[in-house]
């Protein structure tokens, strides 16, 4: 039972984690009767020990593995993404003339990083009186696993336009696009899932209220009659200026015919 808990171990990015060996030394012996290896993916050495020394640290565990002597446990931290995979403990007992196998049994490092919290943006493309249409956008980074991107909107499910991007640290970052028609104020709902984890964002999209009722037959009326009244306005002084003065100048004529006659 021991045994098969021991054969997978989780650990989060930079945090110290500690494989088990199957093997402990006795008390009455130390570790200069034993030759440990221990392997990764069964062909790379990750560090060796014979006659109580280390012999061999491979390059890229330096300064972050160690051994403990007793148990044989194999410390790791900072923990990398690229420490993910099965690790083997061999345990050779050095007695007269041969080595005597006496573990050999391996463990997988299973190694995880948190996504951020979902980022939601919302960018208005065009807008009509019925509907606002957007271009919504999800993004999230620095976790591992590779992630699922999910959402809801009104209460149903959206797929999501998805990109992922593996970075130099070997964590994903990840972005989903969309395109809505929003016909009212809606909530829009945006999920990272990964190793049975899951973070959300929610957002409020709002339908914009700019619309306004057409009013041109009502303007068309009041322009129209403006016009009509600035018509007549004109004909009357253009008429008023056309006989006033003639009447005027006429006055003298018939006096004066009148005093001839």
């Amino acid at each position: 039972g021991c045994a098969l808990e021991k054969k997978v171990v989780k650990s989060k990015l930079g945090e110290k984690v500690g494989l088990p060996c199957c093997y402990e030394i006795p008390s009455s012996e130390s570790l200069h009767n034993y030759r440990v290896y221990w392997q990764k993916n069964t062909t790379e050495v990750v560090l060796a020990y014979s006659e109580g020394k280390m012999i061999f640290k491979d390059k890229r565990y330096e300064n972050r593995t160690e051994m403990n002597t007793r148990n044989l446990t194999l410390w790791i931290s900072p923990v990398e993404i690229l420490d993910n995979g099965p690790y083997q403990c061999i345990v050779q007992h050095r007695k007269v003339l041969q080595n005597v196998v006496v573990c050999d049994e391996s463990v997988t490092l299973f190694v995880t990083a948190d996504f951020s919290e979902p980022n939601i943006t919302a960018e208005i493309t065009a807008r009509s009186c019925e509907s606002t249409e957007m271009v919504v956008n999800c993004s999230s980074h620095g976790g591992f696993p590779k992630p699922k991107i999910s959402g809801f909107f009104n209460n149903g499910t959206v797929q999501w336009n998805a990109i992922w991007v593996l970075d130099a640290r070997s964590t994903y970052s990840v972005t989903g696009k969309l395109w809505l028609n929003v016909t009212k104020d809606s909530s829009i709902t945006c999920s990272v899932e990964y190793d049975g984890l899951a973070k959300s964002t929610s957002l409020l999209l709002k339908k914009t209220d700019e619309c306004v009722v057409p009013t041109v037959p009502q303007s068309y009326n009041v322009v129209t009659a403006s016009i009509i009244i600035m018509i007549i306005f004109l004909l009357a002084i253009t008429l008023a200026a056309r006989y006033l003065p003639r009447h005027g100048k006429c006055s003298p004529f018939f006096k004066k015919q009148s005093l001839t006659a």
